[in-house]
């Protein structure tokens, strides 16, 4: 059994911006990725309802980095729990642990990527088609190749070869549409 991946809304970075929101099913786990700014929350909403989930029935919520444009509509998901680089949170609780190799359901798993931030991870997801990456290592399939925020740029290159090293089918770019790896 692998896990079911949909694309909410595909993000953009130019003179406004949006994150690329994600959705993940798989074996009673339902995930959101990167659930952050976006011109209206029906963008997230209603493809949701076009799914047939509705934002309660969301177990996880994986945050790629801390800010605000893949964080912000995190307050959807009234009944979820929440993952970031070194914990996970739910109600009052806080739970240490390392995203690094964490297994949030049989298919999907968390990866340290640092670059962007020195806090961001990727989500590893087995689909049937194979391995995607949701990641904000790529703004988009279009660039740009220097990430103009990078915390650090060489850190991010040796965390986009170790991702593509997985020979993942398809990314999930931070800021736009799904693409083919290269």
């Amino acid at each position: 059994m692998t896990a079911q991946l949909d694309v909410l809304t595909a993000g953009y970075a130019d003179d406004r911006v949006a994150s690329t929101v994600t959705l993940v099913r798989d074996s009673g786990a339902v995930i959101v990725v990167d659930p952050g700014m976006v011109a209206d929350r029906e963008l997230i909403l209603a493809p949701l309802r076009d799914l047939g989930v509705d934002p309660r029935q969301v177990t996880d919520v994986i945050f790629s980095h801390h800010h605000p444009d893949h964080t912000l509509n995190a307050a959807l998901f009234t009944e979820a729990q929440f993952h970031d680089h070194w914990a996970i949170y739910k109600d009052d609780v806080w739970t240490d642990r390392s995203a690094d190799g964490f297994q949030i359901s049989p298919s999907v798993q968390l990866r340290a990527t640092p670059g962007h931030t020195a806090e961001d991870i990727s989500t590893l997801v087995r689909t049937d088609a194979g391995l995607v990456v949701c990641t904000h290592l790529w703004w988009s399939a279009d660039g740009p190749a220097v990430d103009p925020l990078a915390a650090d740029q060489e850190q991010l290159e040796r965390s986009r070869a170790l991702l593509l090293e997985l020979g993942p089918v398809l990314v999930v770019p931070g800021h736009g549409s799904p693409f083919v790896p290269v």
